[in-house]
């Protein structure tokens, strides 16, 4: 039942993450997180549930890091509202 928990929490996160574009931001992270929720649920299938809960833990975390990680990026990318609009010049 727990394994179960954590493949829903990762898959959850794992969208967060998509939506802040971890996989470009925070690739790492992002690769970590979904190698981890492979892991998981194959230990899953195999019945094997204390390492599925070991695998999914650790993929709830690195899928929440790249999540957090491809938002503080794409924050220092984007220009700041006291920033003068950039005009090309002809």
């Amino acid at each position: 039942m727990q394994s179960t928990a954590y493949l829903i929490d990762t898959e959850t996160m794992l969208e967060a993450a998509r939506t802040a574009q971890a996989d470009k931001l925070a690739p790492y992270e992002w690769t970590a997180a979904n190698l981890y929720f492979a892991k998981s649920k194959e230990e899953v299938g195999y019945s094997d549930f204390e390492q599925a809960v070991d695998y999914g833990k650790k993929a709830v975390e690195f899928a929440t890091r790249a999540r957090d990680t491809a938002l503080k990026v794409g924050r220092r990318n984007e220009p700041l509202p006291s920033d003068p609009p950039v005009v090309p010049t002809p």
